[in-house]
């Protein structure tokens, strides 16, 4: 009797001292810079705040919708959001630029954007330089599909302000402009197959635009970027496969985000990477082997903490 009594006692002390251990994380009340509603990023960001609500005995983090990724960088940098999804070339730019203000850090790396210029099936343009005149949709503004846009059009020796006739929409007010002949063709970087330009696709047949003849000088350019093949069965397009350019998405915090705090985000995405493919199969591409490709972004500690813990 004595000997049960006793471990009792011990399993109590222990439990008491586990639970002591475990981290609490009280009222943390955290914000998501997730970009346009119809992209990508705001679908992830949206499993994610249920997943990191229930797992860190949170409030569920607010979901903002921004521009994009030069948007989500300002506020992350001015404490409007705590985490912010971000292709990598704003990601680094804005790094770079970093005058001593809250260092960048990566939490992983995420999925991969692939570069769309979408024009109808029965257009006529066939090549980027075909957009001279054209009425095209370069994205949101303080977006990262204007950046892409800029850099892109600068590599085909075409500029914005003389040679299209540029508009400044988000993704989803694209595809309505697309849809109702207001303009041409539109950019868009997200990944495939972005929701909204799904939708699109059965509606108003779509080509995409081949970028195979641009890349490889804007490759020698910018060398952040990659190139893939976008395959047509991702929208059924009447162009068939086309060559684009891909892009890194980074989800990114600043360097004073507890590590703790950190670490527990991490663990969160890679517990429901089943959610986040419901939610968009570009998702697929999340994986804890390429998390850690986040150069020259440097990985937050908590996020290195997370990394080691699966001994990679």
């Amino acid at each position: 009797m004595l000997r049960r009594t006793t471990l009792t006692a011990l399993v109590l002390v222990v439990a008491s001292l586990l639970s002591g251990c475990q981290t609490s994380f009280g009222d943390l009340r955290l914000k998501v810079a997730a970009g346009g509603r119809g992209g990508v990023y705001y679908g992830l960001s949206t499993v994610l705040s249920g997943v990191w609500g229930r797992q860190m005995a949170i409030r569920p983090p607010e979901v903002l919708a921004t521009e994009g990724s030069v948007d989500n960088m300002r506020m992350l940098r001015d404490g409007r959001a705590q985490i912010a999804f971000s292709a990598a070339d704003v990601a680094i730019d804005e790094q770079a630029r970093d005058q001593g203000g809250a260092d960048l850090r990566a939490l992983t790396r995420m999925h991969d954007d692939y570069f769309q210029i979408a024009v109808r099936a029965d257009s006529p343009i066939r090549k980027l330089s075909d957009l001279r005149g054209k009425r095209v949709s370069i994205g949101a503004m303080n977006s990262g599909v204007q950046v892409i846009a800029q850099r892109l059009l600068g590599t085909a020796n075409m500029r914005v302000e003389k040679d299209i006739s540029a508009v400044p929409l988000g993704v989803t007010d694209s595809a309505n402009a697309l849809r109702e002949g207001k303009i041409d063709a539109f950019f868009w970087s997200g990944g495939v197959p972005t929701d909204t330009v799904s939708a699109l696709s059965k509606a108003v047949r779509l080509r995409m635009i081949d970028l195979s003849d641009l890349l490889p000088e804007l490759r020698k350019r910018y060398p952040g970027y990659g190139t893939a093949t976008l395959p047509a069965s991702t929208y059924d397009l009447a162009s068939g496969p086309v060559i684009t350019l891909v892009v890194r998405n980074y989800l990114v915090v600043t360097a004073s985000m507890r590590d703790d705090v950190a670490e527990a985000l991490v663990r969160g995405i890679y517990s429901s990477l089943p959610d986040l493919v419901g939610s968009n199969s570009a998702a697929r591409t999340i994986d804890t082997r390429a998390a850690v490709e986040t150069e020259p972004l440097p990985l937050h500690p908590g996020a290195v903490a997370y990394y080691r813990s699966v001994k990679l």
